[in-house]
């Protein structure tokens, strides 16, 4: 039996994108509100940041910087709300990667304000989605939380996002990628004639970013670039819009928040642990349940990768010298009670993953 009524936060309610989008979207954002709090993170975007608070003074706003983000946590939440309240701001624009996004989208939630997104890079596309994923202060991932709704505003700057370093790309692409080999596997046989749309949109953007993933990274300036920086943070983000929560997450973003639980894997961006992720759930699929169609994929998605820059063992994502139980911590975590995991159509135990993440080191060492 299925629910009668499903939702569906698909988009923001306005996407500009392009070259110069903040400076047309500056009317928009101050119509949205005159003292809006700028969220921020990176001390390589803080230079980026200033430029956006005096574009804001210019365009007669009264812009208020945060102060004190480390990560997106209840711990920083709380005082960030406080410091916006103190200072009378109307609206959020938060400015950067992943977290900062979905600290902002969470921030603006929970005081009920307006919220612009302004991506730096197309690392994900949390510039997007009515959805945020929580972290402990020191970066180990605890769980999502939705969102009424997606951003008032996303403004996404090809000028911005450009200055962004190439390896922000590359982990969006593995990010994005990872969309068709889940969304396949836990909505394939859905008769929702959304999530049926959805899981082929996850399709056609997985191939647009293998054949063209390697001339975006190689040509900023050139048309590949654009569309994989926009496939990675637009039509991603509309692709779970469209699918909703039954076009889930499955093993890949699993694996993903089991390594964020070593302190070690911290250095490595989301997608790059998703994309390691993807090879995993590939390894799953054709070690437990005998698809051979999985075994050629992963091996179509190693040299790609590679070529790509991702890390595709687990020296490369920081855990050459981990030991056998800090892995089947990771496996813990990704295999508990209600672990996206799970939407697999078979049972998998600790052991299973631990044999795949290994499996995936020999691969490398064998190909």
């Amino acid at each position: 039996m299925t629910d009668s009524l499903q939702t569906h936060a698909i988009a923001p309610a306005l996407v500009l994108r392009g070259d110069g989008a903040w400076s047309q979207a500056l009317p928009r954002v101050v119509a949205l509100g005159q003292r809006p709090f700028l969220l921020g993170r990176s001390a390589s975007t803080y230079s980026l940041r200033q430029q956006l608070l005096v574009d804001l003074e210019r365009a007669g706003a009264r812009p208020v910087a945060s102060q004190g983000f480390r990560d997106c946590c209840d711990e920083d939440l709380l005082p960030l709300a406080q410091d916006a309240i103190a200072a009378g701001c109307d609206a959020l624009i938060a400015a950067g990667g992943g977290k900062v996004l979905d600290a902002g989208k969470l921030l603006a939630h929970r005081l009920g304000l307006p919220c612009i997104t302004v991506p730096t890079s197309a690392a994900t596309c949390a510039g997007w989605t009515a959805l945020a994923n929580m972290y402990t202060p020191e970066g180990a991932f605890l769980g999502d939380v939705a969102i009424e709704r997606c951003p008032d505003l996303l403004v996404f700057d090809h000028d911005l996002v450009r200055q962004a370093p190439a390896r922000t790309l590359a982990s969006g692409i593995a990010d994005a990628v990872a969309k068709w080999y889940e969304a396949s596997v836990s909505s394939g046989s859905s008769d929702d004639g959304l999530v049926q749309q959805a899981v082929q949109m996850a399709r056609l953007l997985r191939d647009l970013l293998l054949l063209e993933g390697e001339a975006a990274l190689a040509d900023p300036s050139g048309e590949a670039w654009v569309r994989v920086a926009e496939g990675c943070a637009l039509t991603a983000g509309l692709i779970g819009g469209i699918g909703g929560a039954r076009c889930r997450t499955v093993a890949a973003h699993a694996v993903h928040n089991g390594l964020t639980q070593l302190a070690a894997t911290h250095g490595q961006l989301h997608g790059e642990k998703v994309g390691f992720g993807v090879l995993v759930q590939l390894w799953l699929e054709e070690q437990l349940a005998g698809n051979r169609l999985a075994a050629q994929a992963r091996r179509q998605l190693l040299p790609v990768f590679r070529r790509l820059g991702l890390p595709t063992d687990l020296e490369a994502l920081g855990l050459g010298g981990a030991t056998l139980e800090d892995l089947r911590q990771v496996c813990r975590f990704a295999c508990r009670d209600g672990s996206d995991l799970h939407h697999l159509p078979f049972a998998v135990a600790p052991e299973d993953l631990l044999a795949a993440m290994v499996g995936a080191t020999v691969d490398r060492q064998q190909t």
